[in-house]
């Protein structure tokens, strides 16, 4: 009988696992967590995460200095409620990245920093780049951490997202240690949490609501300052809701311009100085009483003014003055809950008083003496007519970056915005040099609406070099240098036999040039009649563009009752 042989056992065909760089899983967190827009400069050890973001759709933007990316991720925060993200190379790219880490602690702007670092098992060895980096970035941050392993990535960046947006935004930081960027793991054994949720909305204690509006009615010289927390909070409709319930006067901060349109009737925004130092109770929405608000101290402020305050974060609660009424919660919910309240109960600040008549004529008069300056198209230039132009020629849904001293401070006055989160300068941090990095951003963000970055020739110089950015991705943005030959004020010739004053730079510096160089447009303006065409021709380009448009030396604002910080 022959004899069967076993068959031999079935072989089963194994499919290998897929395996993830530490880069990759990196991108894929972030992705997950909402994380739309990366900012950075690339280089040991973090070039593979710039690629890593790019493949899972993440809009990379290579910047020309780790500042301005910096400043570039805050602003995307702001702009859009999930942090931006900035990628520094360990070391000196980290420590140049911190500027924008602190601008954005500052204005409470939710965005993550990610620094490259030299390998754990190099730590104390004199490694490349060796750098206390999370020592470094702790005072600016309201999370710093360096992860333990690749596997524990996905809970790292939840954990620094979630903490940049929930509570009072802000920036977080993540040091990444180049053995972890550069390690793998299967893809099944990353453990991903999920994308966090929305910050929760809270609400104000319902006794607060209820003594405010008692306070607003009892005032005899009522005022509201709109802040760009309330920018920040999308609570653009309940506040014109409310203040068209009660008809309150309202002032905006800087960047609290937009949330109601500047040219709303209830705007007293030309009588400032008036509003704030007559007013008997001011509500702020979002607003907090620092040197931007001279402190909500006299001379600027009545001594025996009566405070009501919305924010998000209870220690900002009687900062400077006593809070009335503290009403602590998100901005959007909580002026819901006083226009709920005036349902019920309706109340309007009455239409015809000496207070609303004061408002009105300090306005007039002071609308009035702009104008003439405005007017004024004498050469050399000042300020003011080149402003007026660019005014008349904006479209309504610009977005505005501004900074440099007079040409920021005047062109809040000249320059109006009508939607919010579209205006955005130097802050509450008074950063020059933000300008090209928020440009950037704003263009990313809103690749619909028209973006000016309107810049000092001193502010222009921080981060000039982004103009190459702006022309490498096609961002059509206009960038408008105000050209006065220096800082605060320049010289018509450079004396150097008499010496260079400190604050002087090259005289008539042809700044459009650094973007012909780069192949966009340039426009050097001197003449009052060259401004209209020029700003014309800039605008209606599909690419980036230069108008430098030179000024009188010594051309400054019109008088102020108050030196700079009341002094």
């Amino acid at each position: 009988m022959a004899q069967v042989k076993d068959a031999p056992p079935e072989t089963k065909e194994v499919t290998p696992k897929t395996e993830l760089s530490g880069s990759q899983v990196i991108a894929r967190s972030l992705k997950e967590q909402g994380v739309e827009y990366m900012f950075g400069i690339v280089g040991i050890p973090v070039m593979d995460i710039a690629t890593a973001a790019q493949e899972v759709g993440i809009r990379y933007i290579g910047c020309r200095n780790e500042q301005a990316a910096s400043y570039a991720a805050g602003a995307v925060g702001y702009m859009t409620g999930r942090p931006g993200a900035c990628l520094a190379v360990s070391g000196p790219g980290m420590i140049h990245a911190i500027a924008g880490l602190a601008n954005a602690w500052s204005n409470a702007w939710p965005m993550i920093l990610l620094g490259g670092a030299n390998d754990s098992y190099q730590n104390g060895m004199g490694a490349f780049q060796e750098t206390p980096q999370l020592e470094a970035a702790r005072p600016f941050c309201k999370y710093a951490a360096r992860p333990d392993s690749i596997k524990r990535l996905p809970y790292y960046i939840e954990q620094a997202v979630r903490t940049s947006i929930y509570g009072r935004p802000g920036a977080v930081y993540l040091d990444l240690p180049g053995d972890i960027i550069f390690d793998s793991i299967a893809e099944d054994d990353v453990e991903c949490p999920g994308r966090c949720a929305e910050p929760p909305k809270s609400l104000a204690d319902p006794e607060a609501i209820t003594t405010a509006l008692e306070a607003l009615k009892s005032a005899k010289r009522p005022l509201v300052i709109v802040g760009k927390g309330a920018a920040y909070g999308r609570a653009e409709d309940e506040v014109l809701s409310f203040l068209e319930t009660t008809q309150l006067p309202f002032l905006p901060t800087p960047m609290g311009k937009g949330v109601v349109p500047d040219d709303h009737e209830l705007s007293i925004a030309p009588a400032r100085s008036l509003a704030i130092g007559e007013a008997d109770v001011i509500l702020l929405i979002g607003a907090r009483l620092n040197w931007i608000l001279h402190f909500g101290m006299p001379p600027r402020f009545n001594k025996d003014v009566r405070i009501l305050q919305i924010d998000i974060e209870p220690e900002e609660i009687s900062t400077n003055v006593v809070t009335e009424a503290a009403m602590v919660g998100d901005a959007k919910s909580v002026v819901a809950q006083l226009n709920r309240e005036l349902t019920s109960s309706p109340w309007a600040f009455s239409a015809d008083n000496d207070w609303r008549a004061a408002l009105k004529k300090k306005c007039d008069d002071n609308i009035a003496s702009t104008e003439a300056m405005m007017d004024d198209d004498s050469a050399p230039m000042g300020y003011y007519h080149p402003l007026r132009v660019v005014r008349d020629l904006l479209p309504r849904d610009a977005i505005i970056v501004s900074e440099g001293a007079n040409t920021m401070d005047i062109g809040r006055t000249v320059l109006p915005n009508f939607l919010p989160r579209s205006r955005l300068d130097a802050g509450t941090y008074g950063t020059m040099g933000v300008g090209m990095g928020f440009a950037l951003a704003a263009a990313l963000v809103h690749p619909d609406r028209k973006v000016i970055a309107l810049e000092g020739d001193a502010a222009f110089g921080f981060s000039g070099m982004e103009v190459e950015t702006a022309i490498r991705h096609q961002l059509p943005i206009t960038f408008i240098i105000i050209n006065n030959n220096g800082i605060g004020s320049g010289v018509s010739e450079l004396d150097h036999e008499a010496g260079l004053p400190a604050g002087v730079y090259t005289v008539d510096a042809r700044y459009e040039k650094v973007m012909e160089a780069f192949g966009g447009k340039g426009y050097f303006v001197t003449k009052p009649e060259e401004l209209e065409p020029a700003l014309k021709s800039a605008f209606a380009d599909s690419g980036p563009t230069i108008v430098n448009i030179m000024i009188d030396p010594k051309a400054t604002r019109r008088p102020q009752k108050f030196q700079w910080l009341t002094r």
